[in-house]
């Protein structure tokens, strides 16, 4: 489906303006229970994939703009919108979920997850709200990519009339988001142990969601926290396996 005019006008606006508010208009601090898993820092030294809600998208996917990044993006007509704005943002889009374009999906994310780290919302396109499908727990047990739960929350936010209750930050208030520890999957689960995982997970996102929110409506400080930081950075970044060093990609032979 080719996007509209709108949308891509709307996803550049959206990719300029949401950096900008982040960056001037929000108290916004974060905190890692590992920072290797944040490819804002010069930590980063692993591919892995983030979930987190889908009401809190307008915060998180701008805050990573310009670094290695694939978004799995649904083919409702709805992820049009997220994509334009990600693309905008120098990111890798991937289209598809557990129910359309899957098996395409997943033969892309594991080629992008050589050089990128991948993030979706488990809860998305259209819910239920903090409810987590069982699709990404397959996936990142599929790739053994580890899985990162990452929690956001803003001090009293306005919140649309949707399923999703979509949160937007007030000006000048506060803004927390809290990076979870990695959770590695093995490679081949059972039915039941996908499903454990999968309650797991989903729990954890709600619990770090909560607490940002609980630290973003308090005055309280959290042992840990950073300043947010904006880091540009190559989108596409290998990691030697032996070393875990850094590298760029392989250079083309010209014709």
């Amino acid at each position: 489906m080719e996007a509209t005019f709108k949308q891509k006008a709307v996803g550049r606006v959206a990719s300029w303006l949401f950096p900008k508010f982040i960056d001037y208009c929000l108290d916004f601090k974060i905190c890692h229970y590992d920072r290797s898993v944040d490819p804002a820092r010069p930590e980063y030294n692993e591919h892995v994939i983030f979930a987190f809600w889908h009401e809190n998208i307008g915060l998180i996917l701008p805050r990573w703009g310009h670094v290695p990044l694939t978004v799995l993006v649904s083919q409702h007509r709805d992820g049009e919108w997220v994509n334009q704005t990600a693309s905008a943002l120098g990111m890798h889009i991937v289209r598809g979920s557990s129910t359309r374009g899957g098996s395409q999906a997943i033969r892309q994310l594991k080629k992008n997850g050589s050089f990128s780290s991948i993030t979706f919302t488990p809860d998305g396109p259209k819910g239920p709200r903090r409810e987590m499908a069982l699709g990404p727990v397959y996936l990142a047990s599929v790739l053994q990519m580890p899985s990162v739960p990452v929690g956001a929350g803003f001090e009293n936010p306005w919140r649309l009339n949707t399923w999703d209750q979509f949160a937007i930050p007030r000006p000048f208030t506060r803004a927390r988001m809290i990076f979870g520890p990695k959770m590695r999957l093995p490679r081949k689960m059972s039915r039941d142990k996908l499903e454990d995982s999968r309650l797991k997970i989903q729990n954890l996102i709600t619990a770090l969601t909560v607490q940002s929110a609980n630290w973003a409506n308090s005055d309280s400080h959290m042992k840990g926290e950073q300043p947010f930081v904006r880091a540009r950075r190559t989108n596409k970044l290998y990691f030697d396996e032996k070393t875990e060093t850094q590298s760029l990609p392989p250079i083309k032979k010209a014709a």
